[in-house]
Order: C-alpha cells, then sequence, then structure tokens
C-alpha cells in the first residue's frame, strides 16, 4: 500500500474510534448468517464445481476467515450465541429448538439489534428466527422483544419447503403462502425494508438466509445448471412424515449445489444494492454459516439428497468435530479492511457482538458474562487479546464429544462426565486422526482443568433460565 493509502486508512480508523455521541455518522451493519453452508461449500473455500461468485467477491473485497467457528454444531444454540456474544449454555439453549417446546432466548438476555437499537439504530430481521418454541407463541420472547423494530422471519425451516412457503410472519403476523424461493423472498423484503427505512439514522440489518438447509428447493436454471450431477426429477419429501417415506432414493449432489448456487445468487442482489444506493462504503458486511453442513453421512430420512461439504475435516452437523462447526466467515468494510487479507486466527460467533460494538466505539452489556471478545485488530494484521480458550457445549450425538476448548491450536474432546476422549494439535493435525493425550499428560490436563472451569462458571451463571435443567434437548 502506497504512503497515501496508510494514510487515508489511519485517518478512516481515526475517525471510526472516535465517532460521535450521536449514530448519524456510524456504518450500516448487514448480517448474513446461512444455515448449514459447510466450510468446503464455496468455490473460494475449495468447492471444485460449486459456483459461487458473489460470495467469493465479497471474500476477496475484504477478511476472509479460514479458522471461523460456530459456538454450536446446531442452528438454535449458535444463533443465541451470535446474538448475546455468550456460548449457548448460558442461555439454556443446548440444541435446536422444535415448535412447542419451552426453551427460547430469555428477555434476561441482550441482544446486538437491542444495543444497537438504543443507540439510535434502525434494526430488522428478515429470514429464519429459530430461537423461542414458536412465532406466535405469547409466553416466548419474539424478536420484536429482542430489539428488531422489523421482523419478516419464519420459525426454524420453511414449510412444507423453500418454494412458495406457508410459515413466514411478518412484524407477529402470519403470511400464509409467499410465493417464491425462500432465498429470493428473502433478499427481496431486506431490500425493501432499505428502501422504506429512514435515511438519516443508520440500519443494522440481520439477514439469516435459510439454505442451504433441507428440504431444498432451487429455480429450475439453477438446476439445470448442475443437472450432470443428478438422476431423475426433484422428489418433494414432507417433513412431518413419520418413518422414511418411500420413493425417497440418493440421486446425487446436483440439487445441493444449484440451492448453494441460488444463495450465492441472492446473497449478490444484497451486495448490488448497497452497490446501487451508495451504501458500499459506510456498510460493515459480515457473512458466517451458524454450523457446519450435512454431508453424505446421511442420519435421518430427512437429509437424504444433501450433499453439503466440510473441505475434509471430520464430522458433519451435530458433531463438535472440525467438521461440525468450522465454517466459512468474511468480513467486509472498506476503508477499514483491506482487500485481500486471510487470517486463521480462531474466530467464534460470539465474537461478533464484542468486535462490533467496539468498530461503534460502545461498551458491552454490564451485568452478564461476555463470552466472546474485540477481534478487530485483525483488521490491522494485529493479534486480539483472548484470555480464554474457546469453548463449545453440545449434547453428544452417537457416543460423540460432548465438550471442547480449543487453545494455541490445541483442542481436547470431552464426554458428557468430563472425560476427556482426544486431544489433537489441530496445527500439526487438521483433520483430528492422532490422539495425543498418551504423548501429552500435561498439556490434556492443563486444557481439562480449563474446561473443568468453563463448565462451573456457565452452570452458575446467574442469568440461566429456570426451564433449562428441566428441558431435554433433542439433535
Amino acid at each position: 500500500m502506497s504512503l497515501f493509502g496508510r494514510l487515508t486508512k489511519l485517518l478512516c480508523l481515526l475517525a471510526l474510534f472516535a465517532l460521535p455521541a450521536t449514530a448519524e455518522d456510524r456504518p450500516n451493519i448487514v448480517l448474513m448468517y446461512v444455515d448449514d453452508l459447510g466450510y468446503g461449500d464455496l468455490a473460494s473455500y475449495g468447492h471444485p464445481i460449486i459456483e459461487t461468485p458473489n460470495i467469493d467477491a465479497l471474500a476477496a473485497d475484504g477478511l476472509k476467515l479460514t479458522s471461523f467457528y460456530a459456538p454450536s454444531p446446531l442452528c438454535s444454540p449458535s444463533r443465541a450465541a451470535l446474538m448475546t456474544g455468550r456460548t449457548p449454555y448460558r442461555t439454556g439453549i443446548k440444541s435446536w429448538i422444535p415448535e412447542n417446546t419451552p426453551a427460547y432466548l430469555s428477555e434476561n438476555e441482550i441482544t446486538i439489534a437491542t444495543w444497537l437499537k438504543d443507540t439510535g439504530y434502525q434494526t430488522a430481521i428478515v429470514g429464519k428466527w429459530h430461537l423461542n418454541g414458536g412465532l406466535s407463541n405469547e409466553d416466548h420472547a419474539q424478536p420484536r422483544d429482542h430489539g428488531f423494530d422489523h421482523t419478516y422471519v419464519l420459525h426454524a425451516f420453511p414449510l412444507p419447503h423453500q418454494n412458495n412457503p406457508t410459515n413466514f410472519y411478518a412484524n407477529g403476523e402470519p403470511l400464509g403462502e409467499v410465493k417464491g424461493f425462500t432465498a429470493q423472498i428473502v433478499a427481496d423484503e431486506a431490500m425493501r425494508w432499505m428502501d422504506e427505512r429512514e435515511e438519516d439514522a443508520p440500519f443494522f440489518l440481520y439477514v439469516p438466509f435459510i439454505e442451504p438447509h433441507g428440504t431444498i428447493h432451487s429455480p429450475e436454471h439453477f438446476l439445470e445448471k448442475y443437472e450432470r450431477y443428478t438422476k431423475g426429477e426433484p422428489i418433494p419429501v414432507v417433513n412431518d412424515q413419520p418413518g422414511f417415506p418411500e420413493g425417497v432414493e440418493a440421486r446425487g449432489p446436483g440439487e445441493y449445489y444449484a440451492n448453494v448456487s441460488f444463495l450465492d445468487e441472492q446473497v449478490g442482489r444484497l451486495l448490488e444494492y448497497l452497490d446501487a444506493n451508495g451504501l458500499r462504503d459506510n456498510t460493515v458486511v459480515m457473512f458466517f454459516s451458524d454450523n457446519g453442513p450435512v454431508t453424505i453421512d446421511w442420519r435421518a430420512w430427512w437429509e437424504v439428497n444433501l450433499y453439503g461439504d466440510t473441505g475434509g475435516y471430520r464430522g458433519r452437523k451435530a458433531d463438535l468435530y472440525e467438521g461440525g462447526i468450522r465454517v466459512p466467515g468474511m468480513i467486509r468494510f472498506p476503508g477499514v479492511i483491506d482487500a485481500g487479507q486471510v487470517s486463521d486466527y480462531p474466530v467464534s460467533g460470539y465474537d461478533i457482538f464484542p468486535t462490533l460494538t467496539a468498530l461503534l466505539g460502545l461498551d458491552m452489556p454490564t451485568g452478564r458474562a461476555i463470552d466472546g471478545i474485540d477481534i478487530s485488530p485483525l483488521f490491522e494484521g494485529q493479534t486480539p487479546s483472548r484470555e480464554k480458550p474457546l469453548f463449545w457445549a453440545f449434547p453428544a450425538a452417537k457416543g460423540g464429544p460432548h465438550y471442547v476448548v480449543l487453545q494455541n491450536g490445541w483442542k481436547l474432546l470431552a464426554t458428557e462426565d468430563v472425560q476427556p476422549m482426544a486431544l489433537y494439535n489441530l496445527a500439526a493435525d487438521r483433520y483430528e486422526m492422532n490422539d495425543l493425550r498418551a504423548s501429552n499428560p500435561e498439556k490434556t490436563a492443563e486444557l481439562l482443568l480449563l474446561m473443568q472451569d468453563y463448565i462451573a462458571d456457565v452452570a452458575a451463571d446467574p442469568l440461566r433460565p429456570e426451564w433449562d435443567t428441566q428441558w431435554r434437548p433433542q439433535n
């Protein structure tokens, strides 16, 4: 970078961190959180077939994170952590939340949207909520109770599938059937809201896309694009049908490839909107996945024909191995983040709230434990300061790990009764093949103590809801 370029960037940073008390000059924020996208599902992360030019361009225009971690290998806990900056077990949300179950994001939690709204931001969520037991449940906090002025959401996944869904709610009111595919519906509504917002105040737009979560449906031209990877016509799957429906068969990955490319097209529409409306330079754009993908390791009938790619990492969605939690992540902020940056520093979804508050010159909420840190030093090529290890807790499936801590490249996995299962050095063994407990007993003991301390701290969190001990999570 030239001397002039460095001085320009320094002035941008000084202006950013000396933001006025009023919000008018603060940047807008567009936070995209996609559903079940694997680490290897994008061309920019190594997929050899799927074309994702818009998301790839977003990564190239800012900071690409190659060690971004979802806070959980399932959706609801990851979303709770993203919104609060707190590891999911603190919020009582341990697993995905089926409708009519008691779990929800408590009113005692403070979200990014609430925090920004209180400083003058306009706020909206368009897409997937999945932080309560139902959008019509008056006993559960709804998106509007967590700081969103405008809400256009569905609960967990579209019914009956991604084409012409029937379960969207707009500002608390059911919409019935909405024509179109979900990614296009979400992008349309996000742009409509930006058109109608007040232009004299900044905005926070949370866009939790539904794709590529099953059951997938995509426009015909994308299906045709990848038809050589798929045999036969698409098979509709009924979400509430018990058992394995007759006629469902493995058809190849073409439909999944089409769905990811369709998602990319809709992300591109949002990015084009920002450019066309003069919003690019004053908008922070973030893009992350909520957990790892469903791979060809199908575990339920409704997963058939999902072909997510972990980039070779072990495991998949619902696992605490790397394939279940390491996902794509990228941040663009022109004038502050140079294009083309790549970082392998481990970042968690619960770091996003603290990072945004630091960018805006705000403090984090007090009176609660915050697990995330400000990772904005990465924007300047510096190393953030993280005192605690990264931590995961999740009800194990198939005898898998229940707890994980990760520190300085060393990853310890443990059972539900906190007995070590494996120790990996990710710097030398990214695919988690070589258990090093026997040769590194001191490191195992060190990480186990950190894990035990973290578990005790979370268990004693005064904000954990009362129903937390009664609710049995589902995988």
